[in-house]
Protein backbone atom coordinates (compact mmCIF):
# COMPACT_ATOMS: atom_id res chain seq x y z
CA UNK A 1 0.00 0.00 0.00
CA UNK A 2 1.37 3.43 -0.98
CA UNK A 3 1.63 6.27 1.52
CA UNK A 4 -1.16 8.14 -0.27
CA UNK A 5 -3.44 5.10 -0.08
CA UNK A 6 -2.64 4.74 3.62
CA UNK A 7 -3.51 8.39 4.19
CA UNK A 8 -6.87 7.98 2.41
CA UNK A 9 -7.64 4.85 4.45
CA UNK A 10 -6.88 6.62 7.73
CA UNK A 11 -8.95 9.65 6.69
CA UNK A 12 -11.93 7.44 5.85
CA UNK A 13 -11.55 5.61 9.16
CA UNK A 14 -11.52 8.91 11.04
CA UNK A 15 -14.56 10.13 9.14
CA UNK A 16 -16.40 6.93 10.06
CA UNK A 17 -15.59 7.48 13.74
CA UNK A 18 -16.72 11.11 13.58
CA UNK A 19 -20.02 10.12 11.98
CA UNK A 20 -20.73 7.90 14.98
CA UNK A 21 -20.32 10.91 17.27
CA UNK A 22 -22.72 12.89 15.08
CA UNK A 23 -25.33 10.18 14.60
CA UNK A 24 -28.79 11.86 14.70
CA UNK A 25 -30.57 8.65 15.76
CA UNK A 26 -28.22 8.15 18.71
CA UNK A 27 -28.58 11.84 19.56
CA UNK A 28 -32.37 11.47 19.60
CA UNK A 29 -32.16 8.49 21.98
CA UNK A 30 -29.86 10.41 24.30
CA UNK A 31 -32.13 13.47 24.26
CA UNK A 32 -35.11 11.24 25.15
CA UNK A 33 -33.15 9.79 28.08
CA UNK A 34 -32.15 13.28 29.22
CA UNK A 35 -35.83 14.30 29.18
CA UNK A 36 -36.75 11.21 31.19
CA UNK A 37 -34.09 11.98 33.82
CA UNK A 38 -35.06 15.65 33.96
CA UNK A 39 -38.47 14.64 35.32
CA UNK A 40 -36.74 12.93 38.26
CA UNK A 41 -34.73 15.93 39.47
CA UNK A 42 -36.32 18.16 42.06
CA UNK A 43 -35.45 21.54 40.63
CA UNK A 44 -33.87 23.46 37.82
CA UNK A 45 -30.40 22.17 36.88
CA UNK A 46 -27.59 24.48 35.79
CA UNK A 47 -24.78 22.73 33.91
CA UNK A 48 -21.69 24.79 33.16
CA UNK A 49 -19.07 24.10 30.51
CA UNK A 50 -15.49 25.28 30.95
CA UNK A 51 -14.33 25.23 27.36
CA UNK A 52 -15.03 27.52 24.43
CA UNK A 53 -15.02 24.53 22.07
CA UNK A 54 -17.74 22.86 24.13
CA UNK A 55 -19.77 26.08 23.94
CA UNK A 56 -19.23 26.09 20.19
CA UNK A 57 -20.56 22.52 19.88
CA UNK A 58 -23.56 23.25 22.12
CA UNK A 59 -24.48 26.36 20.11
CA UNK A 60 -23.55 25.20 16.62
CA UNK A 61 -25.56 21.97 16.90
CA UNK A 62 -28.49 23.59 18.72
CA UNK A 63 -28.15 21.39 21.79
CA UNK A 64 -29.76 24.00 24.07
CA UNK A 65 -32.94 23.82 22.00
CA UNK A 66 -33.11 20.06 22.67
CA UNK A 67 -32.96 20.39 26.45
CA UNK A 68 -35.94 20.11 28.80
CA UNK A 69 -37.22 23.38 30.25
CA UNK A 70 -35.57 22.76 33.62
CA UNK A 71 -32.08 22.09 32.22
CA UNK A 72 -29.96 25.17 31.62
CA UNK A 73 -26.59 25.02 29.84
CA UNK A 74 -24.30 27.95 30.65
CA UNK A 75 -20.78 28.87 29.58
CA UNK A 76 -18.02 29.53 32.08
CA UNK A 77 -14.50 31.00 31.73
CA UNK A 78 -13.47 28.73 28.88
CA UNK A 79 -11.94 31.44 26.70
CA UNK A 80 -8.36 32.28 27.71
CA UNK A 81 -8.08 35.49 25.69
CA UNK A 82 -11.37 36.72 27.16
CA UNK A 83 -9.88 36.64 30.67
CA UNK A 84 -6.48 38.08 29.75
CA UNK A 85 -6.19 41.44 31.56
CA UNK A 86 -6.03 44.63 29.52
CA UNK A 87 -2.67 45.34 31.17
CA UNK A 88 -1.07 42.54 29.12
CA UNK A 89 -2.35 44.03 25.86
CA UNK A 90 -1.43 47.56 26.94
CA UNK A 91 2.07 46.37 27.87
CA UNK A 92 2.64 44.67 24.51
CA UNK A 93 1.40 47.75 22.66
CA UNK A 94 3.66 50.05 24.67
CA UNK A 95 6.67 47.85 23.91
CA UNK A 96 5.84 47.95 20.21
CA UNK A 97 5.10 51.67 19.92
CA UNK A 98 7.62 53.11 22.39
CA UNK A 99 10.46 50.57 22.24
CA UNK A 100 10.16 49.36 18.63
CA UNK A 101 9.82 45.74 19.74
CA UNK A 102 8.18 43.21 17.41
CA UNK A 103 5.09 41.64 19.02
CA UNK A 104 4.06 38.09 18.11
CA UNK A 105 0.53 37.08 19.03
CA UNK A 106 -2.14 34.47 18.35
CA UNK A 107 -4.87 35.45 15.90
CA UNK A 108 -7.60 35.43 18.54
CA UNK A 109 -5.65 37.97 20.64
CA UNK A 110 -5.19 40.33 17.72
CA UNK A 111 -8.48 42.24 18.07
CA UNK A 112 -9.05 41.90 21.82
CA UNK A 113 -9.52 45.44 23.15
CA UNK A 114 -7.00 46.80 25.63
CA UNK A 115 -7.59 49.96 27.63
CA UNK A 116 -7.35 52.20 24.55
CA UNK A 117 -6.34 50.04 21.59
CA UNK A 118 -6.24 46.46 20.44
CA UNK A 119 -3.06 45.03 18.96
CA UNK A 120 -4.71 45.33 15.53
CA UNK A 121 -5.38 49.03 16.08
CA UNK A 122 -1.85 49.51 17.38
CA UNK A 123 -0.53 48.00 14.16
CA UNK A 124 -2.39 50.65 12.18
CA UNK A 125 -0.54 53.22 14.29
CA UNK A 126 2.83 51.78 13.34
CA UNK A 127 3.35 48.96 15.84
CA UNK A 128 5.08 45.90 14.41
CA UNK A 129 2.52 43.27 15.39
CA UNK A 130 2.64 39.86 13.74
CA UNK A 131 0.06 37.09 13.99
CA UNK A 132 1.55 33.61 14.38
CA UNK A 133 -0.04 30.19 14.56
CA UNK A 134 2.05 29.18 17.58
CA UNK A 135 5.17 29.81 19.62
CA UNK A 136 7.33 27.76 17.24
CA UNK A 137 6.53 30.23 14.46
CA UNK A 138 7.56 33.12 16.71
CA UNK A 139 10.86 31.35 17.49
CA UNK A 140 11.60 30.84 13.79
CA UNK A 141 10.75 34.40 12.81
CA UNK A 142 12.67 35.93 15.72
CA UNK A 143 15.74 33.88 14.90
CA UNK A 144 15.51 35.01 11.28
CA UNK A 145 14.85 38.71 12.01
CA UNK A 146 17.37 39.03 14.85
CA UNK A 147 15.40 42.01 16.17
CA UNK A 148 14.09 42.55 19.69
CA UNK A 149 10.75 40.79 19.94
CA UNK A 150 8.18 39.44 22.41
CA UNK A 151 5.60 36.69 22.32
CA UNK A 152 2.28 37.30 24.08
CA UNK A 153 1.99 34.10 26.11
CA UNK A 154 -1.70 33.56 26.81
CA UNK A 155 -3.75 30.40 27.17
CA UNK A 156 -4.65 27.60 29.54
CA UNK A 157 -2.69 24.43 30.23
CA UNK A 158 -3.25 23.31 26.64
CA UNK A 159 -0.89 25.85 25.07
CA UNK A 160 1.67 26.04 27.88
CA UNK A 161 3.64 22.92 26.80
CA UNK A 162 4.40 24.41 23.36
CA UNK A 163 6.27 27.25 25.05
CA UNK A 164 7.70 25.22 27.93
CA UNK A 165 9.23 22.61 25.63
CA UNK A 166 11.14 25.17 23.55
CA UNK A 167 12.42 26.92 26.66
CA UNK A 168 13.36 23.61 28.27
CA UNK A 169 15.57 22.52 25.37
CA UNK A 170 17.12 25.98 25.03
CA UNK A 171 15.66 26.69 21.63
CA UNK A 172 14.55 30.29 22.24
CA UNK A 173 16.76 32.94 20.61
CA UNK A 174 18.18 35.67 22.86
CA UNK A 175 16.24 38.40 21.06
CA UNK A 176 12.85 36.82 21.89
CA UNK A 177 11.17 37.37 25.25
CA UNK A 178 7.82 36.14 26.56
CA UNK A 179 5.02 38.08 28.22
CA UNK A 180 3.75 35.31 30.55
CA UNK A 181 -0.01 35.54 31.09
CA UNK A 182 -0.99 31.88 31.39
CA UNK A 183 -4.04 30.81 33.38
CA UNK A 184 -4.77 27.53 35.19
CA UNK A 185 -8.27 26.05 35.08
CA UNK A 186 -8.68 24.03 38.33
CA UNK A 187 -8.00 27.10 40.54
CA UNK A 188 -10.59 29.26 38.76
CA UNK A 189 -13.14 26.47 39.17
CA UNK A 190 -12.34 26.26 42.90
CA UNK A 191 -12.74 30.01 43.11
CA UNK A 192 -16.12 29.98 41.36
CA UNK A 193 -17.47 27.16 43.51
CA UNK A 194 -16.38 29.06 46.62
CA UNK A 195 -17.97 32.41 45.71
CA UNK A 196 -21.47 31.50 46.76
CA UNK A 197 -23.21 33.63 44.13
CA UNK A 198 -22.76 31.32 41.13
CA UNK A 199 -25.05 28.34 40.72
CA UNK A 200 -23.34 25.23 39.34
CA UNK A 201 -25.20 21.91 39.60
CA UNK A 202 -22.99 20.03 37.14
CA UNK A 203 -19.79 20.68 35.23
CA UNK A 204 -18.66 19.71 31.75
CA UNK A 205 -14.89 19.79 32.24
CA UNK A 206 -12.50 20.90 29.47
CA UNK A 207 -11.27 18.06 27.28
CA UNK A 208 -8.26 19.78 25.74
CA UNK A 209 -6.92 20.91 29.11
CA UNK A 210 -7.53 17.47 30.58
CA UNK A 211 -5.36 15.80 27.95
CA UNK A 212 -2.48 17.67 29.62
CA UNK A 213 -3.38 17.74 33.33
CA UNK A 214 -5.27 14.43 33.48
CA UNK A 215 -8.27 13.20 35.45
CA UNK A 216 -6.42 13.40 38.76
CA UNK A 217 -6.28 17.19 38.61
CA UNK A 218 -10.07 17.31 38.94
CA UNK A 219 -10.48 14.91 41.83
CA UNK A 220 -11.00 17.81 44.24
CA UNK A 221 -14.53 17.93 42.78
CA UNK A 222 -15.38 14.46 44.15
CA UNK A 223 -18.22 14.78 46.63
CA UNK A 224 -18.89 18.39 45.63
CA UNK A 225 -20.54 18.48 42.19
CA UNK A 226 -21.14 15.98 39.35
CA UNK A 227 -18.39 16.56 36.79
CA UNK A 228 -17.63 15.01 33.42
CA UNK A 229 -14.51 15.39 31.25
CA UNK A 230 -16.09 15.55 27.82
CA UNK A 231 -15.12 15.21 24.20
CA UNK A 232 -16.20 17.80 21.66
CA UNK A 233 -18.66 16.11 19.34
CA UNK A 234 -22.43 16.49 19.88
CA UNK A 235 -22.79 12.91 21.10
CA UNK A 236 -19.97 13.55 23.61
CA UNK A 237 -21.84 16.54 25.00
CA UNK A 238 -25.17 14.72 25.21
CA UNK A 239 -23.57 11.74 26.97
CA UNK A 240 -21.93 14.11 29.45
CA UNK A 241 -25.23 15.86 30.20
CA UNK A 242 -26.88 12.47 30.67
CA UNK A 243 -24.14 11.33 33.08
CA UNK A 244 -24.49 14.53 35.14
CA UNK A 245 -28.28 14.16 35.38
CA UNK A 246 -27.99 10.48 36.29
CA UNK A 247 -25.61 11.41 39.10
CA UNK A 248 -28.01 14.06 40.38
CA UNK A 249 -30.88 11.56 40.36
CA UNK A 250 -28.72 9.06 42.26
CA UNK A 251 -27.38 11.75 44.63
CA UNK A 252 -23.80 11.20 43.48
CA UNK A 253 -20.99 13.74 43.12
CA UNK A 254 -18.27 12.07 41.06
CA UNK A 255 -15.70 12.95 38.41
CA UNK A 256 -16.25 10.86 35.27
CA UNK A 257 -13.93 10.69 32.26
CA UNK A 258 -16.20 10.49 29.22
CA UNK A 259 -13.27 11.42 26.94
CA UNK A 260 -11.34 8.24 27.64
CA UNK A 261 -10.28 7.88 24.04
CA UNK A 262 -7.92 10.81 24.62
CA UNK A 263 -7.66 11.71 28.32
CA UNK A 264 -5.64 9.57 30.74
CA UNK A 265 -5.68 9.61 34.53
CA UNK A 266 -2.33 11.42 34.85
CA UNK A 267 -2.62 13.27 31.55
CA UNK A 268 0.55 13.98 29.59
CA UNK A 269 3.18 13.17 32.20
CA UNK A 270 6.12 14.44 30.16
CA UNK A 271 4.44 17.74 29.33
CA UNK A 272 3.44 18.27 32.97
CA UNK A 273 7.00 17.64 34.14
CA UNK A 274 8.46 20.15 31.70
CA UNK A 275 5.78 22.71 32.58
CA UNK A 276 6.53 22.35 36.28
CA UNK A 277 10.22 23.05 35.66
CA UNK A 278 9.74 26.00 33.33
CA UNK A 279 6.84 27.75 35.09
CA UNK A 280 6.08 28.89 38.63
CA UNK A 281 2.49 29.03 39.89
CA UNK A 282 1.42 32.52 40.98
CA UNK A 283 -1.68 34.49 41.91
CA UNK A 284 -3.16 35.91 38.72
CA UNK A 285 -5.59 38.57 37.55
CA UNK A 286 -8.52 37.38 35.46
CA UNK A 287 -10.12 40.07 33.35
CA UNK A 288 -13.31 41.27 35.00
CA UNK A 289 -12.96 38.75 37.82
CA UNK A 290 -9.95 39.95 39.79
CA UNK A 291 -7.09 38.26 41.58
CA UNK A 292 -7.50 34.49 41.90
CA UNK A 293 -5.01 32.65 44.15
CA UNK A 294 -2.51 30.34 42.45
CA UNK A 295 -4.34 30.51 39.13
CA UNK A 296 -1.55 31.73 36.88
CA UNK A 297 1.86 30.68 35.63
CA UNK A 298 4.95 32.78 35.07
CA UNK A 299 8.49 31.83 34.08
CA UNK A 300 10.60 30.21 36.77
CA UNK A 301 13.51 32.23 38.16
CA UNK A 302 16.09 30.31 36.14
CA UNK A 303 14.36 31.53 32.96
CA UNK A 304 13.79 35.11 34.09
CA UNK A 305 16.05 36.32 31.27
CA UNK A 306 13.22 35.36 28.89
CA UNK A 307 10.57 37.21 30.89
CA UNK A 308 9.68 40.42 29.01
CA UNK A 309 8.62 42.14 32.21
CA UNK A 310 12.11 41.55 33.62
CA UNK A 311 13.86 42.56 30.41
CA UNK A 312 11.92 45.71 29.58
CA UNK A 313 11.26 48.18 32.37
CA UNK A 314 8.04 49.57 30.94
CA UNK A 315 5.26 50.60 33.30
CA UNK A 316 1.52 50.51 32.77
CA UNK A 317 0.08 52.92 35.31
CA UNK A 318 -3.60 52.18 34.77
CA UNK A 319 -5.59 49.77 32.68
CA UNK A 320 -9.32 49.21 32.25
CA UNK A 321 -10.59 45.65 32.00
CA UNK A 322 -14.34 46.21 31.86
CA UNK A 323 -15.67 49.06 29.77
CA UNK A 324 -18.99 50.77 30.59
CA UNK A 325 -22.01 48.68 29.65
CA UNK A 326 -20.05 45.49 28.86
CA UNK A 327 -21.23 42.35 30.67
CA UNK A 328 -18.34 40.13 29.62
CA UNK A 329 -17.22 39.68 33.24
CA UNK A 330 -20.61 38.25 34.24
CA UNK A 331 -20.77 36.15 31.07
CA UNK A 332 -17.45 34.38 31.72
CA UNK A 333 -18.67 33.64 35.27
CA UNK A 334 -21.90 32.13 33.96
CA UNK A 335 -23.93 34.81 35.73
CA UNK A 336 -25.24 36.32 32.50
CA UNK A 337 -25.92 35.33 28.91
CA UNK A 338 -24.77 37.37 25.92
CA UNK A 339 -28.38 38.42 25.36
CA UNK A 340 -28.40 40.03 28.82
CA UNK A 341 -25.86 42.55 27.56
CA UNK A 342 -27.45 45.70 26.04
CA UNK A 343 -24.50 46.00 23.65
CA UNK A 344 -24.80 42.49 22.18
CA UNK A 345 -25.13 42.67 18.37
CA UNK A 346 -25.65 46.43 18.67
CA UNK A 347 -22.57 48.36 19.72
CA UNK A 348 -20.66 45.07 20.01
CA UNK A 349 -20.37 42.78 17.00
CA UNK A 350 -17.74 40.33 15.70
CA UNK A 351 -16.72 42.96 13.13
CA UNK A 352 -16.47 45.72 15.76
CA UNK A 353 -15.99 44.06 19.16
CA UNK A 354 -16.45 46.24 22.22
CA UNK A 355 -15.69 43.56 24.81
CA UNK A 356 -13.28 40.59 24.79
CA UNK A 357 -16.05 37.96 24.73
CA UNK A 358 -16.97 39.04 21.19
CA UNK A 359 -13.48 38.57 19.73
CA UNK A 360 -12.17 35.03 20.05
CA UNK A 361 -13.71 32.01 18.34
CA UNK A 362 -13.93 30.63 21.90
CA UNK A 363 -15.69 33.70 23.29
CA UNK A 364 -19.32 33.08 24.24
CA UNK A 365 -20.60 36.31 22.68
CA UNK A 366 -18.76 35.62 19.43
CA UNK A 367 -20.14 32.07 19.30
CA UNK A 368 -23.70 33.20 19.98
CA UNK A 369 -23.45 36.01 17.44
CA UNK A 370 -22.04 33.73 14.74
CA UNK A 371 -24.23 30.65 15.28
CA UNK A 372 -27.47 32.10 16.60
CA UNK A 373 -27.31 31.04 20.22
CA UNK A 374 -29.59 33.95 21.08
CA UNK A 375 -32.44 32.15 19.27
CA UNK A 376 -32.30 29.28 21.76
CA UNK A 377 -32.68 31.23 25.02
CA UNK A 378 -35.65 29.94 26.98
Amino acid sequence: MSSSQGYVKRALSLQKILLKYRDPLLARKLVDRIHDLSRRVDDKVVIMNFCGTHEHTITYYGIRSLMPANIELVAGPGCPVCVTPSRIIDYAIKLALDEGVIVYTYGDMYKVPGTKYSLAQAKSLGANVRVVYGFNDAVKQARSDRRESVFVGVGFETTMPTVASQIYIGNVPENLAIIPAYKLTPPILKYMLGRGDIRIDGIILPGHVSTIIGVESWLFLEGIVPSVISGFEPIDILISIYIILKQLVNHERRVINQYRRVVQFKGNVKARKIMSEVFNIVDADWRGIGLVPKSGATLADRYSNLNAEMRYHVRIDKSIDVKPGCKCADIVLGKAKPTDCPLFLKACTPERPYGPCMVSSEGTCHIWAKYGGYNEVK
